[in-house]
């Protein structure tokens, strides 16, 4: 079991990423300060240390010359972004900005300890976790290889690259691809989401501000683009970035330099640029939507990530890959797909790509009962909404239980009539929510949960979301 030391200064924070790493199986131990964390525990036990930047007393970046081999991975807001970037040059493994969701640290936390694991090391780079490894990027479809010969060969230079393809399809891997390829692998990799960043602070994060340059400024700040210096520079969903922006960005594309708002002084950088979007920036163009110069800018060297749907029996490979990741995340015993669950795979659509195929894959993890993955686990057979499923099936009990009432009515000896009608009559008037838990509650412990969503006529996934939405226990499965 992992082992995992939290500092946090702020009890509400630490309580709950505490919570949060134990409920998915890490051994966690907190403390509130450097301080604290050097005077109660030897570092080097730990596997991973998760520390607030800005702590009482010393920063959290004093722990990385404590730590040896453990890696440190950095918790900042966006508003100390940049010293979260001269903490990846003093060491950190990685950084996470503050709000995080929960999935988002998970997943940091999970690919930091693999590597560690393996004995992979991670660059001390922002956002670089070391996932353009060749075990990360399967593929052996005829435009994944070709995508992979690409690769190969514009890593060897300077081009700018601009990576297109649907969401989820792993557009972010083959940049660090390319990175890890390139002459610049042993130098930063800077990783942008250019939708996560508010559309006031973008410039500022971009390319840094001199105190007093807006409100709020009270010290100057280096930018992303100058923390890549000597490295690469990734802006995902480069077409959601405003048009002040994409000026300022296309006169460091054109002359190497940036200036910071506010400045007046400009500073030649060197960074090879590569940028992703899910959008058709050419169309955007044409509407007036992104700079038409910036966009032949961009367009030096185009990769196409081809979607999930377009990738044969990839499918399989990639399940079978994240299917050994997620039982090993959730320490389960390790599990298979059955036939009939390959076949669905490789006939579903795939709207969401390869995040869908994870997401569906690890929810199949938790509710699995037995060592084969079934098709009702991974939901992938819902073509009309579960739900409507449910209120038709609801609809038909109202209708049963109206009629039963009616026929109670009929004579006396018609005995299994009227025990149907007093069975049945204290459901009038429930809800659907009512109906769902009660029907449930009434049956769990005599049906296993494939038969109560066959019962029901929906799937195992949704029999799950509803438990979730309203609150309804599984039952403790029996001891054998």
């Amino acid at each position: 079991m992992s082992q995992i030391l939290i500092v946090e200064d702020e009890p509400i924070i630490r309580a709950a990423l505490r919570k949060l790493l134990e409920k998915t199986g890490y051994d966690v131990a907190d403390a509130g300060s450097v301080d604290e964390a050097l005077s109660q525990h030897e570092l080097s036990t730990f596997h991973l240390i998760i520390s607030d930047l800005r702590l009482p007393g010393a920063p959290g970046t004093d722990l990385i010359q404590h730590a040896g081999s453990t890696p440190v991975l950095i918790m900042t807001s966006y508003a100390s972004m940049r010293s979260a970037v001269d903490a990846m040059k003093m060491g950190a493994v990685d950084y996470i900005a503050k709000p995080f969701d929960h999935d988002e640290m998970l997943n940091a936390v999970e690919h930091i300890l693999s590597h560690r694991q393996t004995g992979i090391s991670v660059q001390p780079a922002i956002s670089d976790e070391d996932t353009s490894n060749d075990h990360d990027m399967i593929g052996s479809c005829a435009p994944m290889q070709e995508l992979f010969r690409r690769i190969s060969r514009v890593a060897r230079t300077d081009a700018t690259v601009l990576i297109q393809g649907e969401s989820g399809t792993g557009k972010e891997l083959a940049a660090r691809a390319i990175h890890q390829q390139s002459p610049r692998a042993s130098s930063p990799m800077i990783c942008v989401n250019c939708a996560a960043i508010p559309e006031s602070l973008i410039e500022s994060e971009l390319f840094g501000h001199e105190k007093g340059a807006f409100t709020g400024a009270t010290s100057s700040r280096h930018g992303l683009i100058e923390a890549a210096h000597g490295g690469t520079l990734f802006l995902d969903e480069i077409g959601e970035l405003p048009l002040e922006a994409q000026a300022r960005l296309l006169r460091f594309l054109q002359e190497g330099e940036i200036r910071k708002v506010g400045s007046v002084q400009s500073r030649q950088v060197d960074v090879r640029l590569i940028a992703a979007t899910h959008r058709n920036l050419k169309q955007l163009a044409k509407l007036g939507e992104f700079r038409e110069d910036l966009y032949y800018r961009l367009y030096v060297m185009e990769l196409r990530i081809p979607p999930l749907r377009e990738r044969g029996q990839d499918i399989i490979d990639i399940a079978r890959t994240l299917l050994t990741r997620a039982c090993e995340r959730l320490h389960a015993d390790q599990l298979a797909f059955s036939q009939s669950s390959m076949d669905i795979m490789l006939r579903y659509h795939w709207p969401g790509n390869v995040r869908e195929l994870e997401n569906a894959i690890e929810r199949a993890v938790i509710l699995a009962d037995h060592q084969l993955i079934t098709p009702d686990l991974l939901g992938l057979d819902l073509e009309p909404d579960a739900l409507t499923t449910i209120e038709q099936r609801f609809a038909g009990q109202q209708a049963t239980v109206a009629t039963t009432l009616a026929d109670s009515n009929a004579p006396a000896g018609n005995i299994n009539n009227t025990s149907s009608a007093r069975s049945n009559s204290s459901q009038a008037g429930l809800s659907l929510d009512d109906y769902f838990q009660r029907f449930v509650l009434d049956n769990q412990d005599q049906m296993s949960e494939t038969e109560l969503a066959k019962k029901l006529g929906v799937s195992r996934k949704c029999l799950w979301e509803r438990r979730q939405k309203l609150g309804i226990p599984r039952r403790p499965k029996k001891q054998a």
